[in-house]
């Protein structure tokens, strides 16, 4: 521009400088005068020279300098450059390149001198469902490599060309691949964020190459798990579908059709917005119908299978508790049982213990009595003295009376007619006289 101004003023000057000596008497150039006329040529030169000589780069915009001799040199820093009268190929560091979807009066909202923007297409998901989309992609320029750089500015000349002949058919490219390896259910089911990863990837490095695949049609209702299948004829509708082409598990790429062979790097790539076409919208409702109505029978269904089982806790726990009942009582009465067998052994044993003392007793008693026989019989046959044998008397009355004193005869018995038994009562008889007449006599004897 100021190369413009610098030629302009410079041909007025020598105009003016020319014509004037043939229009003296016009009051108009009367103001020309040759002095005024070698200044406008002067500084002319000098503006058009400055122009072509120096210029000013803007921040964060990288220049590619063409001179005309034929050389050229990038220049990355902001500040005053020479020029030397080449050609300049401004391009900024990055490009901000957004598809907006217009409102209702068709404006595409407010729009920045820097960011290249264009209205949202529409596109086809692999289901045909169309929709426009809203993309933001942000490419950032090689500014570390001069040699590539001065190449993509020398063949692309201007940043509007290289944005709309190299970048955008790139965007496009991508977004379309990508619709076709999903359909629009599935974006809205939750592959929003594979949209993404895919239209990315195909920008950073290349576009996918597809293939056709025939399968089932199915599709997914929104929120729910349940599958809707499209029935024709009682059959199963076939749908084409396309997939990524892998070998060894590796993508393959479409050659030479990256923005990375221009030094390009992708920055930022999202789909900030999609408008379904509206049949889809239509459809779209009546499934959210649909599955809201579905969601609400599951939780009635739900709400009556945990009644049940709360109902059947209920019983449970009270079949328990009754169960715990009769058991307490079974094991307190087989505790009682247990109780008095114990008690019965114990009661055997003390009675065994009694009948084992008073057996033992009875022997000591039978023993002494033995004992006492055998002394009184040695004592007769040794021969005492009168006075030895008086005290033996004694002591075996005495000893003799306590015994029939504790013995218990039977008040009543019976006598048998017998030889035996007449002679048993006549020994008897004997015997009983005989110590009743000890007895009777040895209270006297001693007074």
């Amino acid at each position: 521009m100021l190369t413009f101004f610098g030629i302009l003023i410079l041909i007025i000057g020598v105009i003016s400088l020319v014509i004037t000596p043939f229009f003296n008497s016009s009051k108009a150039l009367a103001w020309f005068t040759k002095t005024r006329s070698l200044q406008l040529i002067a500084f002319g030169f000098v503006l058009s020279v400055l122009s072509g000589l120096l210029f000013y780069a803007e921040p964060g915009t990288a220049y590619a300098v063409q001179y005309p001799w034929g050389s050229q040199k990038a220049v990355f820093r902001q500040g005053i450059h020479t020029k030397m009268w080449g050609r300049l190929i401004p391009i900024q560091f990055e490009l901000p390149i957004k598809y907006v979807i217009p409102d209702s009066e068709g404006d595409l909202g407010e729009q920045s001198q820097y960011a290249n923007v264009d209205k949202a297409k529409y596109w086809a998901f692999s289901d045909a469902v169309k929709a426009r989309i809203a993309t933001s992609v942000v490419i950032s320029i090689n500014t570390v490599d001069e040699d590539q750089f001065l190449s993509v500015a020398d063949r692309n000349k201007t940043e509007r060309n290289l944005i709309r002949s190299r970048i955008i058919p790139n965007i496009d490219q991508s977004i379309k691949n990508t619709c076709k390896l999903m359909d629009a259910q599935d974006y809205i089911s939750g592959q929003a964020s594979d949209f993404d990863r895919y239209f990315k990837d195909q920008l950073e490095n290349g576009m996918y190459v597809l293939e056709e695949y025939i399968t089932n049609e199915s599709v997914e209702t929104i929120g729910d798990s349940m599958t809707i299948r499209t029935i024709t004829n009682n059959k199963e509708s076939k749908q084409k579908r396309f997939r990524i082409k892998k070998i060894n598990g590796e993508p393959v790429r479409e050659r030479g059709n990256s923005l990375k062979s221009y030094g390009l790097t992708v920055i930022q790539a999202v789909v900030t917005e999609i408008d379904w076409e509206s049949t889809f919208d239509k459809r779209l409702q009546l499934q959210k119908e649909e599955v809201a109505q579905t969601q609400l029978e599951k939780q009635q269904a739900e709400r009556e299978f945990y009644r049940a089982q709360k109902e059947t806790a209920k019983g449970e726990a009270e079949k328990a508790t009754e169960r715990a009942k009769l058991e307490k009582q079974q094991i307190q009465k087989t505790i009682e049982a247990e109780t008095r067998a114990k008690v019965a052994e114990f009661n055997l044993i003390e009675e065994r213990k009694k009948y084992e003392v008073a057996q033992f007793k009875a022997k000591t008693q039978k023993t002494m009595a033995d004992a006492q026989s055998y002394e009184n019989a040695k004592l007769v046959t040794a021969g005492l003295t009168p006075q030895e044998r008086a005290e033996w008397e004694y002591k075996t009355s005495v000893n003799v009376a306590r015994e029939l004193k504790d013995l218990r005869l039977p008040q009543i018995y019976f006598e048998s007619g017998g030889k035996q038994g007449e002679q048993g009562n006549l020994l008897q008889n004997l015997i009983g006289a005989e110590l009743a007449k000890k007895m009777l006599s040895r209270p006297s004897s001693k007074r």
